[in-house]
């Protein structure tokens, strides 16, 4: 019998006390950054348990504001590089003040040979208090341009239906997905629906009728 094996597994029971017991927010992620292990720290962090974060993807709990990083860290690791990686994020505490802070990972595994796991630490830098809601201002053009996309139509058509330019519509939309955060057309859409610019469950789409002067 292998007497070197109790004591392992000591060890073992010792290290995971400790990584429950430490208060920096802790989880241990595959080299795709499924979360496969976590600690008390970081399921308070994300408003849940240790054993519920397993198999979410940490860059859906904590939200990369430079994409660029991430994609840099997928191709290090791709070629197997074991620097220490950061990436800024940004995340919904379970209060709903927005935080902001770093991730840290460092690749780990047995071999060199091996895929590494990524422990992954989080530093919390800060928060950003959630503003005072303000009246939604949207212009009558705007809210047009919004059912036109929202029924499908095309920038062209949208150009059309106005009276305005292609550049005129684009304009529009620019100014729209600044104001809302959104990345695309499809999620404008989707946030002038809730948002209430445009009403649920009519079709053609429409704009919903202002309860003041815009």
């Amino acid at each position: 019998m292998d007497s070197s094996r109790p004591e392992g597994v000591v060890w073992r029971n010792r290290a995971f006390l400790v990584f429950d017991r430490v208060p920096v927010p802790i989880a241990v992620c595959d080299a795709y950054g499924t979360v496969q292990l976590a600690n008390p720290a970081m399921g308070a962090e994300c408003g849940t348990t240790p054993g519920r974060l397993r198999g979410r993807d940490v860059l859906e709990l904590f939200r990369p504001q430079e994409a660029t990083q991430v994609k840099r860290i997928a191709e290090a690791l791709r070629l197997r590089h074991r620097s220490r990686y950061e990436v800024s994020v940004r995340w919904r505490a379970p209060g709903g003040t927005e935080r902001y802070g770093e991730l840290t990972a460092d690749p780990v595994s047995d071999t060199v040979e091996e895929t590494p796991a990524l422990l992954v630490m989080l530093r919390v830098l800060g928060e950003r208090e959630t503003p005072e809601p303000r009246p939604l201002q949207v212009a009558p053009m705007e809210a047009h341009v919004l059912a036109l996309l929202a029924g499908g139509a095309t920038t062209a058509r949208a150009a059309r239906e106005t009276g305005l330019t292609v550049d005129g519509v684009n304009y529009h939309l620019r100014r729209l997905s600044a104001r809302w955060d959104a990345s695309n057309r499809t999620e404008l859409v989707a946030r002038a629906y809730a948002l209430g610019v445009l009403t649920p469950g009519v079709w053609p789409p429409t704009p919903t009728a202002p309860d003041g002067p815009q």
